[in-house]
């Protein structure tokens, strides 16, 4: 099953997520399949930059966003 999920970059205590396409039974920071945007809840706003046509593509084809993922989608408005 392929999931869109969030993979976790940054040093320790300063997290910054990409929004990746992978495999459901990839580990959460291994190999993907494609990079469709990042998310910085660092900053003041947090900052959310996704390729909207990716992720619709993919959701079209069958991908499952993540609780989280689905929320930061909507905020960016990516889907509705």
């Amino acid at each position: 099953m392929v999931k869109i999920r969030l993979r976790r970059m940054g040093a320790k205590k300063a997290p910054f997520y990409r929004i990746v396409v992978a495999d459901s039974r990839y580990p959460r920071d291994g190999r993907f399949i494609e990079e469709i945007g990042y998310y910085n809840p660092m900053t003041e706003p947090a900052v959310i930059k996704v390729d909207a046509d990716k992720a619709k593509q993919w959701i079209a084809n069958g991908a499952q966003p993540t609780d989280t993922v689905k929320n930061l989608l909507k905020k960016s408005g990516a889907i509705d």
